[in-house]
């Protein structure tokens, strides 16, 4: 089976729920979680998606961590079905304990699902609260970079710099397709559309977050933009296929989705 951990569907940005449905299967990907987009913090639509396909899709919603009632929305969402909520690294709480809606998703058992640039990722502040909040699972989007293919060293070192925050058990990394960080062949080439050598960083994740802690997630539909749904599902697998062994391609591309962010009925 395989499980897309990242995608989103929306009626105001983005794709509705009927076109991820066409592509998951066309690809036969048998579930997913759905990752609310940024700026929305509406929740009705995914979750009503959620409830109208049982057993498809799981929810990621968002809240604004700064409201005074972020905690009881926390609450009510996760009552309502959701199974992980989405913080950016900068996300701070109100009052006493600027990492309480950290706390808060521990507390609940749900994963967050976090987006950010690489320079975040790799930042102090940001190790600093993936350290002091051990209970709540914590999964780095896009390979701890911005879906792009890195331009200049810094972003390179941070990106790198970022993967060593597998050093923390609550710590993990969802990846995409491999144009998440690979430059396009120009002309470009069929089967393989990119320029090789392509960057190791899926080797040097694998190598710091085992196959316990990496998902694989398509980021539809931006990955539209980039080679496409099916090619970000078959090409990164058969990356990793050259090394892994099935079992671990199977965590990868399936279990360690669901054991992140579980899909209710």
């Amino acid at each position: 089976m395989t499980v897309d951990s990242h995608c989103h569907a929306s009626l105001a940005w983005y794709e509705p729920i009927e076109t991820l449905l066409n592509e998951m299967d066309r690809n036969d990907v048998e579930q997913a979680i759905l990752i609310q987009i940024l700026g929305q913090t509406d929740n009705s639509y995914q979750q009503e998606c959620r409830g109208r396909h049982g057993g498809r899709f799981a929810s990621v919603v968002l809240v604004d961590p700064a409201s005074s009632d972020a905690i009881d929305t926390l609450n009510r969402l996760v009552v309502e079905g959701a199974s992980g909520v989405r913080l950016r690294p900068s996300a701070r709480s109100g009052g006493d304990d600027p990492l309480a809606i950290w706390r808060h998703a521990g507390e609940l058992g749900i994963s967050v699902s976090c987006p950010g640039t690489s320079a975040d990722y790799a930042s102090k502040a940001f190790e600093e609260v993936v350290k002091s909040v051990p209970e709540t699972r914590i999964v780095m989007e896009h390979l701890a970079s911005m879906s792009t293919p890195d331009a200049r060293h810094r972003v390179q070192a941070d990106r790198i710099r970022a993967f060593g925050l597998a050093r923390y058990p609550n710590a993990a990394i969802k990846f995409g397709g491999l144009g998440e960080f690979s430059r396009r062949a120009q002309p470009v080439t069929e089967p393989f559309p990119f320029v090789r050598p392509i960057p190791t960083y899926l080797d040097l994740a694998y190598e710091r977050f085992g196959p316990q802690r990496m998902m694989w997630g398509s980021d539809f539909p931006p990955v539209a933009g980039r080679e496409g749904y099916a090619n970000a599902l078959r090409l990164s697998r058969e990356e990793l296929s050259h090394y892994l062994p099935v079992a671990e391609l199977d965590q990868i591309f399936d279990a360690n989705a669901l054991r992140y962010f579980p899909i209710k009925n």
